[in-house]
């Protein structure tokens, strides 16, 4: 491939937020100080992972790239040997993840790695359903741990239970070591987390290479429709939400709840009727869990989950409520999705000549749908339930750092690194113990509203797609099929710089998301907030999608977002709504504006900018 993107080590730092590399890891600096490091830093291609980070990171917050960064890896390189790929490889450049695939690129260790894949890969394949339901278990031991959790500032005085119990030892300790345990068990969710994950993706793209070696020119939007329709519990969020809306029609409650107030207000009114406290104990049934849906992609403190902010789905039900009454189709269209999909494999099945065609064919479907629901369902469990309660612990630890004067409040305590952290409790127990002032009140403010300013000039930069090499061909399997990382997506990014000096381009290229065509006005969102602005008919543009907009799908008539490939939540989630999408545009959000009439095709993931708004 012609061309080359920026080196990583051509990154100019943004003005005023010199120094800001102490605010992460050292081992996520690109840097030349080893050399052998940085010819291979300049050798690889790294993308932006907007997919999961559409905003940079505060320093707190990498903990979920940390852990994923470990397990992905592992797993790949270590447990189950996938024979063309180890792990991934992660950087940051002011304030936002980039990320490599580390390939296998000898052919002999590609071969000799192939019987031991087989071997482990092909127990849990067989296994399948019973280790998931075993998955699910031990997960959900780890959930109910960690809302056992819970942090309080050190006493005056230890209780008297510490001696006449002969526990022998003290609260100043118990606070180090339970700090530690919320931590590992953030990192134990991810491990749990891939497990599975990478054996899913592997069924799935096993199932796309079978279908592909058979019927070559098969487009993917065909492939994806084959696995459409399947019930996982990513979409129960949404069902509940439904559920509530209906209720509130057949209750004769719709009325008051379609009146746009405080959520606080709103169930004090509901309180006032039979009817209403029948619907409110309802509502309590679906909170627990399924409102531990995270507003966004739930990587970062500030995307709140429903249950910390009921005015969300409040307002996500009155958008039911207003779709119901006015005779619209709510939800996943589930039968027709399953219709379509038993009609096109029937198709396609027919036009197999062959037995051990058609066994393969059949094979590799069954084993991707047999895998599907775990590619979706572990999304709720990991990055919006666990992550949702975990941010609400450590906010706990934010309120003991407040009243001890380290930080001013609670969400000061993101700027800070997990080991800084450790460092500020450490210096808070021994003073305690000590009896003497901490030297905390004095070190952390001037620090802190440093690194305030440097977050907030990165909210400012636009990071550029992609860094350093690319290769002639893109063949790691998890960048094309999750992330929508190909060979056409690099040659349209290029493009895209070339334009980007020039007059911008009408026209824009991603992947094939969800099929359809559709013409509308675009409607640019970079936040949860931003859907309240949405209108009837419009194309959400956005950098990523969450599974909990859901409910603005009843409004748009279509989808683009800058990141992903057609196994990305925004393509699978899309798709189960039977909403043209086209992902993976690399900078749509960035070169369409609000307004722009435009014309997606997401068949062959094309988008036209018919009229400038």
């Amino acid at each position: 491939m012609s061309g080359k993107f920026k080196s990583p080590h051509d990154i100019p730092t943004i003005p005023g937020t010199e120094g800001w590399e102490r605010m992460y890891p050292y081992n996520y600096q690109f840097s030349k100080e080893d050399p052998e490091r940085g010819k291979y830093e300049d050798e690889q291609l790294w993308f932006y992972d907007g997919l999961h980070y559409p905003e940079p990171h505060y320093p707190f917050d990498l903990i979920w790239d940390e852990a994923w960064y470990l397990a992905l890896s592992q797993n790949n390189t270590r447990t189950f040997l996938m024979p063309p790929a180890n792990g991934i490889d992660h950087r940051v450049v002011n304030g936002y993840v980039y990320i490599t695939p580390v390939g296998v690129a000898d052919p002999e260790e590609i071969g000799e790695r192939v019987p031991v894949f087989m071997k482990r890969a092909g127990y849990y394949y067989e296994n399948w359903d019973s280790l998931y339901a075993e998955w699910k278990v031990k997960v959900n031991k780890l959930l109910s741990d960690l809302e056992a959790v819970s942090f309080k500032p050190l006493p005056e005085v230890e209780d008297e239970s510490v001696v006449f119990e002969n526990k022998g030892t003290g609260s100043g300790y118990h606070l180090l070591t339970e700090y530690d345990e919320l931590i590992n068990m953030g990192l134990t969710i991810w491990q749990y987390h891939f497990e599975f994950l990478n054996l899913g993706y592997a069924a799935y793209l096993t199932f796309i290479n079978t279908a592909n070696s058979i019927f070559p020119d098969i487009p993917i939007s065909t492939l994806t429709k084959m696995v459409s329709g399947i019930d996982v519990v990513l979409y129960r969020p949404d069902a509940e939400l439904i559920r509530l809306a209906k209720l509130a029609i057949e209750e004769n409650l719709a009325d008051e709840i379609l009146i746009e107030r405080d959520a606080t207000e709103m169930m004090a009114a509901l309180e006032k009727s039979s009817a209403g406290k029948y619907w409110l104990d309802e509502l309590e049934k679906s909170r627990y869990p399924w409102f531990w849906v995270s507003t966004g992609t739930g990587w970062y403190h500030h995307h709140k989950s429903w249950n910390d902010d009921l005015n969300i789905p409040f307002s996500s039900i009155r958008m039911h409520i207003d779709a119901i009454n006015a005779g619209k189709e709510v939800g996943r269209p589930t039968e027709k999705l399953l219709a379509e999909s038993e009609k096109i494999v029937e198709e396609y099945m027919a036009l197999i000549d062959n037995d051990e065609d058609r066994v393969a064919f059949e094979q590799a479907l069954g084993m991707a749908k047999k895998v599907f629901p775990y590619v979706e369902d572990h999304c709720f469990y990991v990055e919006n339930w666990f992550h949702s309660v975990f941010w609400n612990k450590m906010r706990q630890v934010a309120d003991i750092l407040v009243s001890a004067g380290f930080i001013k409040d609670r969400e000061e305590i993101w700027l800070m690194k997990r080991g800084e952290i450790k460092e500020a409790l450490w210096d808070y127990v021994t003073a305690w113990a000590t009896g003497v002032k901490s030297l905390g009140p004095s070190y952390w403010g001037k620090e802190l509203e440093w690194r305030k300013g440097v977050i907030a000039k990165f909210q400012e930069w636009t990071p550029p797609p992609a860094l350093g090499t690319p290769p002639d061909v893109v063949t790691e399997p998890f960048s094309i099929m999750l992330w929508g990382v190909t060979t056409g997506t690099l040659k349209n990014w290029l493009k895209g710089m070339e334009a980007a000096v020039g007059a911008p381009s009408d026209e824009l290229m991603g992947s094939p998301g969800s099929s359809g065509l559709v013409e509308g006005k675009a409607r640019v969102i970079k936040t949860v907030e931003g859907l309240a602005d949405l209108k009837e008919g419009e194309i959400l543009v956005a950098t990523t999608t969450s599974p909990s907009w859901a409910p603005a799908f009843t409004k748009i008539a279509g989808c683009i977002t800058d990141v992903g490939g057609a196994m990305c939540h925004a393509a699978i989630v899309c798709r189960e709504y039977g909403l043209p999408t086209v992902v993976g545009t690399g900078n749509g959000t960035s070169v369409i504006k609000t307004g722009d009439t435009i014309r997606i095709d997401g068949d062959q993931g094309s988008v036209v900018i018919v009229e400038r708004a």
